[in-house]
């Protein structure tokens, strides 16, 4: 440990409360996953308040255009704190990091995307991203377009395979 001088640490005091505070639950939500999709969406609503900042109030509008979206949908906890979004399969994942919240789609790849909201992940042959920066306003309409398309091909791969004429 290293010392600081008492100058240092009048000008340095560490994190607030506040702050320690949301990482202590932001550390308990990795740590302790949630038992059903009820509690996954309340651990959800914990994430976007431990935020506190545009990541969460990003977060908390791509969730509720999703729901918009897909009524049907299952919000999930996944991967040591992600957001996931399901319906007959995998849709999105909402991630938050110190400069982005990113919405990644699965099946992103295998989606059209007319609107060219996908701006990151562009290089993979399955799953393609969209990356919201503090300020970013998301495209509502295409981003519902491209939720409902994702469902879409979700249920006809599921009907591909139930019939037997997939893999």
């Amino acid at each position: 440990m290293s010392a600081k001088t008492a100058a240092e640490a009048d000008t340095n005091p560490g994190p607030t409360p506040r702050a320690r505070g949301a990482k202590r639950e932001a550390d308990d939500m990795e740590q302790h996953p949630p038992a059903s999709a009820e509690s996954a969406s309340e651990w959800i609503d914990a994430k976007i308040r431990a935020l506190g900042d545009w990541r969460g109030e990003t977060l908390a509008r791509l969730r509720a255009l999703i729901r918009e979206a897909d009524p049907e949908v299952v919000e999930e906890w996944k991967w040591r704190g992600t957001p996931v979004w399901s319906h007959h399969g995998l849709i999105c994942t909402g991630e938050t990091y110190k400069h982005v919240v990113k919405m990644t789609f699965a099946k992103g790849a295998s989606l059209a995307d007319p609107s060219g909201l996908f701006n990151a992940s562009l290089e993979g042959n399955t799953r393609r991203a969209i990356d919201f920066h503090e300020g970013d306003a998301p495209d509502e309409d295409a981003l519902k377009a491209l939720i409902r398309a994702a469902v879409a091909f979700n249920q006809a791969s599921r009907r591909k395979h139930a019939t037997g004429d997939g893999r």
